[in-house]
């Protein structure tokens, strides 16, 4: 399942994508976000009690300014939650 954050207004769409089939719940994403905007939360459908990454109720609403440091200019870097995640769980749309 892919779980959307983020929102759409007059200025374009500002969503980070995660895909938690693939998100094995490591915190390395968590770890390299320099602005605290994700954290480890229970993943519920896991039988086994694992976590998943997903971002803090109190960013949700406001990616294009938390997010906008680490936004690439015309491809030309990364940020470093998608970086950092191994197995390519996370993207980004802006």
């Amino acid at each position: 399942m892919k779980a959307h954050y983020g929102y759409k207004d007059g200025s374009g769409d500002y969503f980070i994508m995660i895909d938690t089939d693939k998100c094995d719940g490591c915190g390395k994403c968590v770890e390299a976000c320099p602005y605290g905007v994700l954290e480890l939360i229970p993943d519920e459908f896991d039988i086994e009690g694992g976590t998943m990454v997903a971002i803090k109720e109190e960013h949700r609403k406001k990616i294009k300014y938390s997010c906008a440091p680490c936004k690439p200019v015309s491809g030309e870097r990364k940020m470093p939650c998608i970086l950092a995640c191994e197995p390519q769980a996370i993207t980004h749309s802006w």
